[in-house]
């Protein structure tokens, strides 16, 4: 059975979150006999299985049984399904298709797709992208594992439109088709407890670009050794971006200019002094919207427009608000150690960090070396609170004098509520408190969202 013939199949979908809420409604239109499946029980999926109460969906929840596979066609996951899960290792066994809702959006979309993924930057240049392209006048849509299932879409979308489509290294790995434009950003340490190794999370980061014919497109960060190395993995035509080098076709940066080259040849876009968003990492999102733009018909002054206008995506180095002369900002995205290092690297004012949430099997070294540098002082909480203070005090001693003149003060606490109370009691008029957690937000909130909503409820209502 193809993955793609759904008439009359028998469809199990695992996981009835937001993908599967949205796969579950397509597959039932397009013919399918529809199960979901869910480790939840009935009573905390009562808000999913309303949306979907017209459908006729057989419910199997809290758990996953064996006997879901009987008579199956086709499984399809939600993103926090893990390959190794029991039922998915048995479908696997018994050779039954594993597909997710980007997969079978890839397939039957009649629109070229940009797909994008990396460690870090993917929202923040899917969303740039997608403004670019409305800029030049493209009916544009942006989703996939950033907001809008574009599953939800597919009847909507016209051959002339542009979709922007983010995607997952979780999505990635039971992936059997790319899109026509696949961008990788960047491929560093990340979700090593999802997937072991890094090796196998290369593997899953590849997929975007392994199925790509010569007429496709493949938009490469150069900066970075193992996205560069995929161009040798893809028969698509590589494009890259680089902060640092003039690449033969892409977009780089010289001379303080961002510069586009595509076909020989060479066009401005912007000044790097008029890019509002701070941080190097910025910049190289940037420049990669620009290489993607370049591919998909978007002109230099779109590009430009859209740089000019674009402040960012939530929880994103994003400013709350001054309080007392301290500037706060939500950066609840970063939950790898490498994401916060980045961030440390966009300011010059003195910082109080709060790191904390729940460790991914990460390295924490550079995190250390880069907090004893730059951080004022440490606030830590969550899960792995107790980890990251230590590991910052253990750079702080080897670092000699020296260091301990940077980080003044290591503050360790339990949760969110008590990290921001600690901060706003050693912040100075000047510094910048910055939530940049390294961790995920599992041992305390349901996604990074929540946690900097959180955040932000709770400096909005520190009293003048």
């Amino acid at each position: 059975m193809s993955e793609f013939e759904l008439r009359g199949k028998r469809v199990v979908i695992l996981g009835l979150a937001r993908q599967g809420t949205a796969l579950a409604r397509f597959l039932v239109r397009a013919g399918a006999e529809v199960t979901v499946s869910d480790l939840k029980d009935g009573a905390a999926l009562t808000d999913r299985m309303a949306e979907l109460a017209d459908l006729p969906i057989r419910y199997v929840l809290g758990g996953h049984p064996e006997s879901l596979l009987e008579g199956v066609d086709l499984v399809c996951l939600s993103g926090g399904v893990p390959l190794d899960a029991p039922i998915v290792a048995e479908a696997r066994r018994r050779s039954i298709p594993l597909s997710n809702d980007a997969q079978l959006f890839l397939k039957r979309c009649p629109a070229p797709v940009v797909g994008i993924t990396g460690s870090a930057g993917k929202t923040t240049t899917t969303a740039l992208v997608g403004q670019m392209c409305r800029a030049a006048g493209f009916t544009t849509w942006v989703g996939g594992n950033i907001g809008n299932p574009l599953i939800a879409d597919l009847d909507r979308i016209g051959p002339d439109d542009r979709v922007v489509m983010e995607l997952s290294s979780f999505q990635l790995e039971i992936m059997t088709v790319s899109p026509p434009v696949a961008a990788v950003l960047n491929i560093t340490p990340n979700h090593l407890d999802r997937h072991r190794t890094m090796e196998n999370y290369i593997a899953a980061k590849r997929a975007i670009v392994a199925y790509q014919g010569p007429e496709d497109y493949a938009v490469l960060g150069f900066d970075d050794a193992n996205a560069r190395a995929l161009a040798l993995e893809t028969q698509a035509r590589p494009i890259f971006f680089s902060g640092g080098a003039e690449v033969d076709e892409g977009a780089y940066k010289t001379n303080g200019e961002l510069a586009l080259r595509i076909d020989g040849t060479d066009m401005p876009i912007c000044r790097v002094e008029e890019v509002r968003l701070r941080g190097y990492h910025n910049l190289l999102n940037i420049l990669a919207a620009c290489a993607i733009g370049g591919v998909v018909g978007v002109s230099v002054e779109a590009m430009r427009e859209a740089i000019h206008t674009f402040t960012g995506v939530e929880h994103r180095l994003e400013r709350v608000r001054e309080w007392r002369g301290v500037q706060w900002y939500d950066d609840s995205i970063a939950t790898a150690p490498e994401r916060v290092v980045a961030a440390l690297r966009s300011f010059e004012e003195p910082l109080i960090l709060l790191a904390g949430g729940r460790d991914k099997d990460l390295p924490w070294e550079a995190f250390a070396a880069e907090t004893v540098e730059r951080v004022r002082h440490l606030v830590t909480f969550g899960e792995a609170g107790g980890m990251i203070a230590r590991v910052v005090e253990e750079a702080r001693r080897r670092g000699g004098a020296g260091a301990r003149r940077g980080l003044e003060g290591i503050t360790r606490v339990e949760t969110l509520e008590e990290a921001v109370e600690a901060a706003a009691r050693v912040a100075w008029p000047g510094d910048v408190v910055l939530l940049s957690p390294g961790g995920t937000s599992f041992d305390a909130f349901r996604d990074f969202a929540e946690r900097g909503d959180r955040f932000k409820e709770l400096v909005r209502a520190l009293e003048e």
